[in-house]
């Protein structure tokens, strides 16, 4: 967040902000400061920058489940205006402190920060959205999606409501499958703590990608404001259903053995430091999908995403039908022609049929591409100016949260009860044997 925080001012030379930590561990100001230094640095932020990020800083050291303790950071923090309170906390933590604030005098506005997981399941998220509603309105709650930086949303929309060739065809006449797919060559890189509980279904797919699938497959808008597009993304999540309805034809999990990734050694992920192997926790994930819609219906639409994968690949893939009749004469078939969005960095490839080099008659692809801007900070800057302003465009709705639990869950019922196999696959691999690589 502190690296994000720092894009933010780098762009934003006039915006002024107060930072206050708090954590239960002991931390003087000298340290406090030094880890801001090096977050600011890791961001690449001039001295300036920092000097008005360390100005009136304070790090309190807090159990900010006993009472006093949280009036007292409260207390640091009413000067603020607004303030903002950014809980990367555990779900459960979370609502008893929320459940605390009730009790508290807070400042107007008040908005409250979560980083996910909002909730465990369907039930816990329904319940912490209520706890969260008797604090502050929905539109002082952000939950907090980095994947959704605005340049990743932006592009989304913009390509797809802002393009004439792309309009006709966004739907299941012209489109036979996508594929939103976010493979990571990073291990599990010491977030045993956090991952060996969670996996890459509820770490990606239930929060993330099913959010880029909610941009991609809504209808269309009339504005950018973030009730119209929050509205439109828990339409499609509504109509979202498992493939079949079975999460033993629409899921598969795997986990990483040994391997090699570039010039690193990766361990088995069960040989991992604080790994559980009786958890049988996935690192790869891959649901299928369908939106139970006029404009989607039949499309499948797979979810996936894994880590210590031999290459990065993150991106949207749309595969479109091919043409009912080839003229006689054409030698060959181009394939199916194909949208691909990459989501990092930012580009937009149109794969194509056409008349091959040197071979009039013979038919095939080509791409053409384009490189997309980046993004004017990093996506957790992005996502903090947006709190600071009141602005919700890059935050998940309640709705929303709950109804992304309410998608996963069979499967992750399906997992516990070990109803659908842990695969294997070496690290640096593209996956196990027999899975469809994007």
């Amino acid at each position: 967040m502190l690296p994000g925080l720092a894009s933010l001012l780098m762009v934003e030379d006039d915006r002024e902000v107060r930072i206050v930590g708090a954590d239960r561990a002991p931390k003087t100001a000298t340290q406090w400061r030094a880890l801001m230094k090096d977050s600011f640095d890791s961001a690449g932020a001039p001295a300036k920058v920092l000097r008005r990020a360390q100005k009136n800083t304070k790090y309190l050291q807090a159990d900010l489940l006993d009472p006093d303790h949280l009036q007292n950071v409260i207390d640091e923090c009413v000067t603020g205006n607004p303030l903002v309170i950014f809980f990367a906390l555990p779900p459960a933590i979370t609502a008893k402190i929320c459940d605390m604030l009730q009790n508290i005098e807070l400042p107007h506005p008040t908005r409250l920060a979560l980083e996910k997981p909002f909730g465990t399941d369907a039930r816990s998220a329904h319940a912490l959205n209520q706890t969260l509603l008797r604090v502050v309105p929905e539109s002082q709650v952000f939950r907090v999606d980095h994947f959704l930086g605005v340049s990743t949303v932006l592009n989304l929309i913009g390509l797809r409501f802002l393009n004439r060739l792309l309009q006709p065809v966004w739907n299941s006449e012209s489109i036979e499958k996508v594929e939103i797919v976010y493979d990571e060559a990073l291990a599990l890189e010491g977030r045993a703590g956090y991952y060996d509980t969670a996996g890459a279904l509820k770490d990606m797919l239930q929060s993330h990608l099913l959010q880029v699938m909610g941009l991609f497959a809504m209808e269309s808008i009339a504005t950018l404001q973030p009730t119209e597009v929050h509205d439109q993304i828990a339409q499609v999540l509504r109509a979202t259903r498992l493939w079949g309805n079975s999460p033993r034809r629409a899921a598969k999990r795997a986990r990483y053995t040994a391997g090699k990734i570039g010039d690193r050694k990766i361990p088995s992920y069960v040989d991992e430091k604080g790994v559980d192997p009786t958890r049988n926790t996935e690192t790869l994930a891959q649901l299928t999908l369908e939106v139970d819609n006029n404009r989607w219906k039949g499309v499948p639409i797979t979810l996936r995403s894994g880590k210590a994968l031999g290459a990065p690949n993150k991106r949207i893939i749309a595969t479109f039908r091919e043409v009912p009749h080839v003229p006689t004469g054409f030698t060959g078939s181009g394939g199916a022609d194909k949208l691909i969005i990459d989501l990092k960095p930012g580009a937009v490839t149109m794969v194509l049929s056409m008349n091959a080099e040197g071979g009039p008659y013979d038919m095939e692809q080509k791409e053409l591409r384009a490189e997309l801007a980046p993004g004017r900070m990093q996506p957790y800057g992005e996502i903090l100016a947006d709190i600071l302003d009141g602005h919700s465009l890059l935050s998940v709705r309640g709705d929303a949260a709950e109804e992304c639990w309410r998608i996963v869950e069979p499967v992750l019922k399906a997992f516990s009860d070990n109803k659908i196999p842990l695969e294997e696959y070496p690290a640096g691999s593209n996956g196990p044997d027999g899975w469809a690589t994007a």
